[in-house]
């Protein structure tokens, strides 16, 4: 129905462009997950540990500088909404969704913890996937499990795979579907 009521522009520019961007952040970040892969394989220092000395300021602390640092906020920023839209449409918690002007107080609470720890797991999450090796005030690279190789190296892979393999999933899928509707073997 939201569909059908969009405009001509919104269908035929802003989805497709929506689309395509989140395919190129998704592309963007398994990319740099596996040369985050290589880098773990080759030299010990890729480990997600805390910062000794914090150089902030000092040192970049992306390798393309500038852009490289914002192409890590933006996609700290896509890992954190993919992470609330993965939460809240899986099966098990869909019924805690919001429900406009009918939410409970027991239901609020339970959101506000879910942000919550969605959002203090964000740093971690980032820097084990090699995404940014910024560490934040809360000087999460002392845990130990990020010091243990085959903990990380899993991680990455895990990441790396299940997200290349739901990438080819969707794409192809929708792409099968089209053709399929465009040479009218649907009916």
């Amino acid at each position: 129905e939201l569909r059908h009521r969009a405009s001509p522009w919104q269908r035929n520019l802003g989805y497709p462009l929506a689309m395509l961007g989140l395919l190129a952040l998704t592309g963007i970040s398994v990319l740099i997950v596996c040369f985050h892969v290589l880098e773990l394989l080759l030299d010990d220092a890729a480990m997600p540990r805390g910062m000794q000395d914090a150089s902030l300021g000092q040192v970049s602390f992306s390798i393309f500088g500038s852009f490289g640092a914002a192409l890590q906020v933006v996609l700290i920023f896509y890992l954190m909404v993919s992470s609330v839209v993965g939460f809240y449409s899986s099966p098990l918690f869909t019924r805690l969704l919001p429900e406009r002007r009918d939410t409970p107080l027991t239901k609020i609470i339970g959101n506000c913890v879910s942000l919550l720890v969605l959002s203090s797991a964000l740093p971690v999450f980032s820097r084990t996937l090699g995404i940014t090796r910024f560490d934040l005030l809360g000087d999460f690279g002392r845990f130990n499990w990020l010091g243990n190789f085959y903990i990380v190296f899993l991680y990455n892979m895990g990441f790396a795979g299940l997200t290349t393999l739901c990438l080819v999933k969707k794409v192809s899928w929708a792409v099968q579907a089209e053709l399929i509707r465009a040479l009218g073997e649907d009916r």
